[in-house]
């Protein structure tokens, strides 16, 4: 049962309290106000009167008083006693005393705590070192060898509430009774472990070891934590980003060869079958062809569905390079006509795959256009200086030199040759390495597996395109 008090204005019933010399006072942390003090408590804060320190406001608490007040409101509301030493400063100066603190009900229902104290000498630095303890940021707690907490700072009760005990902090069990065990056979713990607070888990680098008990003398633990949670989440997103890009490059490189190894055996199936179907006597012959050319498109369309499916969250319709399919199939004259003089047309071909060289000047050879291949990129670019190409068509990759640095060296060469038309022919078309194409100065893409009326139809629009008349004008203008 609560000691009740009745209201202040009956002085007669604190007399006894008044006539002890021990200071005594009642504190609310509720609203953070004194509630009564003794005659003597009223000297040791330096009060006129009971008034005067009733009318004082300390809610303007550190955090470090704050959550020790909080504290002793949680680990006194069953009539356990706490003995601790504080110190105050009325008026501006200190005075450390030794308190007993206990929780008391008023007659108005509140629960306020009642300091019973008396005045302690300790040394200036012993009390600086208290003090700079109390208010610092982060836990400290001082264990037995069983794991009991024989003292814990403000900040260590802000961070767990009533102390579990040392390994009831640490968010694995066996964490903390490895770092426990080490500290008492005398090794030191310095790392990061999450542990459970009051605002759920966090993580914290923990610096533990032993010490001799100042109260007993036996070893103990001293625990000191700092909450690192922020680094460690920051290092924890920065380690996933960097897996989430390097997962990301190695699925570009797993597209690119997948793509590039289906889709130019494929091209050269599709390629040399239609040919085949198409110049050869034999009825039953071109009926084998017929049977191959369908085969490989149907597996064709396998191919691309798979490379679709694997890239669908990716896919951004942006490119100004977009393989085009189908279209109308042109006369074969109209290859002869490209050019306004008459002449046939003239591409330069350059892929390092023997097959698709031939194949591809067979395909143009039909439809009377010149055709002459290199077989890598330093060998296209070599021959693109020479000039005389209305359409140079170009692989990616190839050795030596690709496709794309192929192309940027050609745009570098002086004249008319650094403007002819490129078409990039290539089996990788995601929308990254069309976008490095069109910086790179290439003009179009094809697809492989080849079309016969893509590669014809986009053949003649970029030989008709008056590239020559632009930059002979360009370089007039330039000279003027």
């Amino acid at each position: 049962m609560g000691l009740e008090l009745p209201h202040l204005a009956d002085g007669a019933a604190l007399s006894a309290w008044d006539r002890l010399r021990r200071p005594v006072w009642l504190f609310d942390p509720v609203s953070c106000r004194g509630v009564y003090a003794n005659i003597a408590a009223l000297a040791l804060w330096g009060a006129s009167d009971l008034a005067e320190l009733l009318s004082r406001d300390f809610s303007k608490l550190s955090p470090a008083v704050r959550a020790r007040t909080d504290r002793l409101k949680t680990v006194t509301t069953d009539g356990r006693e706490v003995e601790e030493r504080w110190t105050f400063y009325p008026n501006g100066e200190p005075v450390t005393v030794q308190a007993v603190i206990s929780t008391v009900a008023l007659s108005d229902g509140r629960e306020v705590l009642l300091f019973e104290a008396a005045q302690t000498e300790v040394e200036a630095e012993e009390r600086r070192a208290v003090e700079a303890l109390r208010h610092s940021s982060g836990p400290v707690g001082l264990f037995n060898g069983e794991g009991v907490a024989l003292f814990a700072n403000p900040a260590a009760f802000a961070t767990y509430g009533p102390d579990a005990g040392f390994v009831g902090r640490f968010a694995s069990a066996g964490d903390g009774e490895t770092v426990l065990a080490a500290a008492m056979g005398e090794s030191a713990t310095g790392a990061v472990f999450q542990m459970i607070t009051r605002a759920g888990p966090r993580w914290h680098h923990v610096d533990c070891r032993p010490l001799h008990d100042p109260v007993t003398g036996a070893i103990s633990v001293l625990l000191n934590e700092r909450d690192v949670t922020d680094r460690v989440e920051a290092e924890a997103a920065r380690a996933a980003a960097e897996q989430k890009a390097a997962m990301a490059e190695a699925r570009q490189r797993f597209l690119t060869d997948m793509s590039h190894e289906l889709r130019t055996p494929l091209n050269a199936v599709l390629g040399f079958s239609a040919l085949l179907e198409e110049k050869s006597a034999d009825a039953e012959h071109r009926a084998f062809a017929s049977r191959i050319h369908g085969a490989g498109e149907r597996l064709a369309t396998v191919v691309e569905q798979m490379i679709g499916l694997s890239v669908q969250d990716e896919v951004a319709d942006t490119s100004p390079l977009t393989p085009t399919e189908g279209g109308a199939a042109p006369d074969h004259g109209d290859a002869d006509e490209a050019d306004q003089d008459g002449r046939a047309m003239r591409v330069l071909y350059v892929d390092d795959n023997d097959s698709n060289r031939v194949l591809i000047a067979a395909m143009l050879a039909v439809q009377g256009i010149i055709c002459e291949t290199a077989d890598d990129g330093a060998q296209g670019l070599a021959a693109a200086a020479r000039g005389g190409w209305d359409v140079i068509l170009m692989d990616i990759q190839m050795p030596v030199m690709d496709g794309v640095e192929s192309t940027r060296r050609i745009r570098q060469l002086d004249g008319q040759v650094a403007a002819v038309p490129v078409i990039a022919l290539t089996a990788n078309t995601l929308d990254e390495q069309l976008a490095t194409y069109t910086e790179a100065g290439m003009n179009d893409c094809i697809a492989k597996p080849v079309k016969t009326v893509e590669l014809l139809t986009k053949l003649i629009h970029w030989a008709s395109t008056p590239w020559r008349e632009e930059t002979t004008d360009a370089s007039a203008e330039v000279a003027a």
